[in-house]
């Protein structure tokens, strides 16, 4: 089988158009075929040995969280990705642990959140991005109190997701609370719970 007839099959098999450097190393190929497919417009680069068919539906927030792994969606992405927002975001927001550091970082259309490593690996879940592919966020009681600990925070998106939470018959007060405790921002977080429920 030769190389292109390989990369075919490879590419067929892609469910989302997207194939990695690893993908084709594995299935025996020299990583210069990816470049001579980004030559002639087949493929495009989307980051380190990452490419995507050009044919292909891009997902977005697939893609970043790909490219950069230890991103997890937070903030009001976060509120967004779980339906608890209706403001589709112009900026996604990325937490990362503190000490990371992507020098691409800067040059995507990013917020980017740092954390300390003990509170950046609780209340991650993962979900389905609009697209249908797995994507990593914070949840629900995560992406709250990140909210609520946040400087300069917008009091009509905690408060209209603080509304929509209350009356959730999914939520999870003592989660909520326990995640508020951790973040240090219980008494902000209280003050909302006392005048919605």
């Amino acid at each position: 089988m030769s190389d292109r007839e390989k990369m075919e099959k490879l590419l067929k098999k892609s469910t989302n158009g997207i194939i990695t450097a690893a993908q084709v190393t594995e299935a025996g190929m020299h990583r210069s075929v990816l470049q001579a497919l980004v030559e002639s417009g087949e493929i495009y680069r989307f980051g380190k040995g990452l490419y995507m068919r050009n044919d292909a539906w891009e997902d977005d927030f697939y893609m970043l969280q790909r490219k950069y792994g230890r991103g997890i969606y937070s903030h009001g992405t976060a509120l967004y990705l779980l339906g608890y927002s209706d403001r589709t975001p112009a900026r996604y927001t990325m937490t990362f642990p503190k000490g990371y550091n992507a020098p691409s970082l800067k040059e995507e259309n990013l917020t980017v959140k740092r954390v300390v490593v003990d509170n950046y690996g609780f209340g991650v879940t993962e979900i389905e991005s609009p697209s249908g592919n797995p994507i990593r966020v914070y949840n629900l009681e995560r992406t709250l109190c990140d909210i609520m600990r946040g400087s300069g925070i917008d009091i009509q998106t905690a408060g209209e997701a603080m509304k929509r939470y209350a009356a959730s018959k999914t939520k999870d007060i003592h989660r909520l609370l326990q995640y508020a405790e951790q973040l240090r921002v219980k008494p902000r977080v209280l003050r909302y719970l006392e005048v919605l429920l």
